[in-house]
C-alpha cells in the first residue's frame, strides 16, 4: 500500500549518519515537494547533494537558514564562527509541499538553550523517524520516540535505514508502538532513476 505522507513534515533521525538524507533524496524524487535543510553543518551541504542525485531544478530547493562550515554539532559549528543560532530565525517554506530535514540527532544542541528537538516542536510538523537497521537501532529508537512524544511531536512513523533486519524492525514497532512505514535497503544506484525506483518500491508510487 502507499505510504500516505502530510504535505509537509520534517525528516529527523536517532543520530547522524543513519540515512536521513538518504531518504530525503528517495522522497523528493516521487512528490512534488520542496527541501528545506534548516541548519546545515560541514561543506558541501546536503541540498547540494540532494538536488544533484535526484535532478530536480532549484525550485525545488530553498536556503538553509544557517549554513555552517564545520562539521561538527551546530552549536559548536556556529561557535567557531561568532554566531549564535537563534530559533526566532526560522521561517519555514511558503510551498504547499515541503519537507524539511534535521541537523543530527534530536538532541543535538543548536545554541546554549536550545537542542534539535525543540526547533521540530517550534515548528509544528509532524516528522517521520529514520534509524539504522542494524545493532543498537532499538535503543537509540526507543529514546527519540519517547523524547518527541514527551514534546507532543507528532510521529508519523519510522523509516529504517539499511541492510534488511526484521527482527530490528518488528521490535522497533512493537515496543515503540509506532508504524515501521518503510525499510529502505541499501540502493546500487544514486541517481534519479535510482531513486525514483526506490521512492516506487518503497513508498508505494507518485501521488
Amino acid at each position: 500500500m502507499p505510504v500516505a505522507l502530510p504535505p509537509r513534515f520534517f525528516v529527523a533521525g536517532t543520530d547522524t549518519g543513519v540515512g536521513k538524507t538518504l531518504v530525503c533524496a528517495v522522497l523528493m524524487s516521487g512528490l512534488s515537494a520542496v527541501y528545506w535543510k534548516p541548519v546545515q553543518s560541514g561543506e558541501p551541504g546536503d541540498t547540494e547533494w540532494v538536488r544533484q542525485a535526484t535532478g530536480l531544478p532549484e525550485s525545488h530547493f530553498v536556503r538553509e537558514t544557517y549554513r555552517l562550515r564545520h562539521a561538527l554539532s551546530p552549536h559548536a559549528a556556529a561557535a567557531l564562527e561568532g554566531v549564535e543560532i537563534d530559533l526566532g530565525a526560522f521561517r519555514p517554506p511558503e510551498a504547499a509541499r515541503f519537507i524539511a530535514e534535521g541537523a543530527g540527532g534530536l538532541m543535538v544542541p543548536l545554541n546554549d538553550r536550545h537542542l534539535m528537538i525543540d526547533l521540530m516542536a517550534q515548528l509544528g510538523l509532524p516528522v517521520l523517524l529514520v534509524a539504522r537497521s542494524g545493532l543498537g537501532t532499538i535503543n537509540h529508537t526507543l529514546l527519540s520516540l519517547d523524547a518527541l512524544r514527551h514534546r507532543r511531536v507528532e510521529v508519523l512513523g519510522v523509516v529504517v535505514n539499511g541492510p534488511r533486519n526484521p527482527a530490528n524492525e518488528e521490535a522497533i514497532a512493537r515496543f515503540g508502538k509506532v508504524r515501521v512505514l518503510a525499510a529502505v535497503e541499501p540502493l546500487e544506484h544514486c541517481d534519479p532513476a535510482g531513486l525514483r525506483t526506490a521512492f516506487d518500491r518503497y513508498f508505494g508510487g507518485r501521488r
